[in-house]
């Protein structure tokens, strides 16, 4: 079925507005009189949480088990490092929090931090991955929620399998691998982008390979200096053994795939070129990738570009040859009219416009990016890191983030921004927000 609502994680935190993040529900039926509005607000009973990622706690339903419903989502907490557990089962247009872990409880059992991204686990677990200690040193690994009380049970992996940094991770069981993603240093990256901390170790710069079953770490590769590996993708085809990784700091994607028994190898496969600028931060302003989704038929691979404001569509008829078909600006650091001159520029012969729907002027870039699951409406938010948002879209936390829907051709490529479709953050009446995380109840393409 098609989406009919949406769940986005939306957070107050670095906007100077003293407010709980909370949890919005959207209206995503074009024939509802309350189509792209934010039709309920589920406030978190703490301050400065960030809530950042989120994910369900239960897997799909498969053909041959109807019973498996999506009741809960869960929400770990970038910064405070705390869990909510929602429900969305009982009144989908109205979720309500029915479970919170303290982040002393994380902290005491675990030794972990700055919660990422949940997954629910072939046995009905949920897996969490962490970014830090709570100190806010980088520290890679998982924790893991009982799949039926949401007790936390404790660390996933061995204790000397940590890696040292995480952030993002995705499985194949018929292959009985994880393969997770590097991350950075919370208590240094809290501070902001910082040019000189490139050459200091604080961006990762791994791809992680584990034995699922056995939780252990038995690959790793070094994708360069600076890379930043964020978002991981497995092909959802559950008999493929290769997926991609998108590295924010070089705009590198590449490719891993299984090349012998229990052996994997990775190569580039797509690389986007850096600008050289003025008026910003350092003279090469690089790709930043954030988010990557692939689609439910493993025909197209998107990719959210953050810093040069624009979000790719790659045809994957030749996995280990991703083609470009579709390209949209949706903001951006680099549009026509800003601050940043683009000096040299091997992609584009021209600035970017500005975007502005139904008369508002869309600030910050692309970042997090959902996909239905019949393919053809793509849906992003604007919000990468609160801090960051400061730092580099200021204009963005002053008036709120938004939520877009850009229509997909299946057929040939091609990406176009939907006009009649804009959800404003900056009207919230508790004041603009930021937002992050999407997921539709019905399913889509990273659940």
């Amino acid at each position: 079925p098609r989406e009919e609502v949406a769940y986005v994680t939306c957070t107050y935190r670095e906007t100077c507005i003293d407010q709980p993040d909370f949890l919005a529900t959207i209206d995503l039926n074009p024939s509802s009189p309350c189509y792209g509005q934010v039709i309920h607000r589920l406030p978190m009973p703490n301050l400065k949480d960030e809530l950042h990622s989120s994910g369900w706690s239960t897997g799909c339903t498969c053909f041959d088990n109807i019973t498996t419903k999506r009741t809960k989502l869960i929400l770990p907490c970038l910064i405070s490092s705390r869990i909510y557990v929602v429900d969305v089962g009982s009144r989908c247009r109205a979720p309500k929090l029915c479970k919170t872990i303290e982040p002393v409880d994380v902290f005491w059992k675990c030794n972990k931090g700055f919660l990422n991204v949940p997954r629910c686990l072939p046995n009905g677990d949920i897996l969490i991955a962490n970014t830090g200690d709570p100190s806010g040193n980088a520290k890679g690994g998982f924790i893991v929620l009982d799949g039926e009380n949401f007790e936390l049970k404790g660390n996933w992996e061995n204790e000397c399998e940590v890696p040292p940094s995480g952030y993002e991770f995705w499985y194949q069981p018929r292959h009985n691998v994880l393969i997770s993603s590097a991350g950075v240093v919370p208590k240094c990256v809290g501070y902001g982008f910082n040019p000189n901390d490139l050459k200091r170790g604080v961006f990762g710069r791994r791809l992680n390979v584990w034995n699922l079953s056995c939780r252990t770490l038995t690959q790793c590769f070094d994708l360069g200096e600076d890379s930043l590996p964020l978002s991981v993708k497995f092909l959802h085809n559950p008999d493929a053994a290769e997926g991609y990784v998108s590295c924010a700091l070089s705009g590198v994607v590449y490719r891993f795939y299984k090349c012998e028994a229990n052996s994997w190898s990775v190569e580039e496969v797509i690389r986007i070129p850096a600008k050289d600028v003025t008026g910003w931060i350092m003279p090469k302003m690089p790709a930043f990738t954030i988010d990557l989704v692939i689609s439910m038929d493993d025909r197209y691979l998107y990719l959210s570009n953050w810093l040069h404001g624009d979000i790719r569509q790659y045809e994957l008829s030749k996995t280990c040859k991703p083609r470009l078909v579709g390209q949209v600006f949706v903001g951006g650091s680099i549009v026509r009219g800003g601050p940043v001159a683009v000096c040299r520029d091997e992609e584009l012969k021209c600035q970017p416009e500005p975007l502005v729907i139904k008369c508002k002027r869309v600030y910050g870039g692309p970042c997090k990016l959902q996909l239905s699951v019949d393919g053809k409406r793509l849906y992003v938010t604007n919000s990468f890191y609160s801090t960051w948002d400061k730092q580099f879209y200021p204009d963005m936390v002053r008036e709120g983030s938004v939520m877009l829907q850009i229509d997909v051709d299946t057929e040939q490529g091609g990406l176009t921004v939907n006009k009649n479709f804009l959800v404003d953050f900056g009207k919230e009446p508790n004041g603009p927000c930021l937002a992050h995380d999407i997921h539709f109840p019905c399913g889509d393409s990273t659940s």
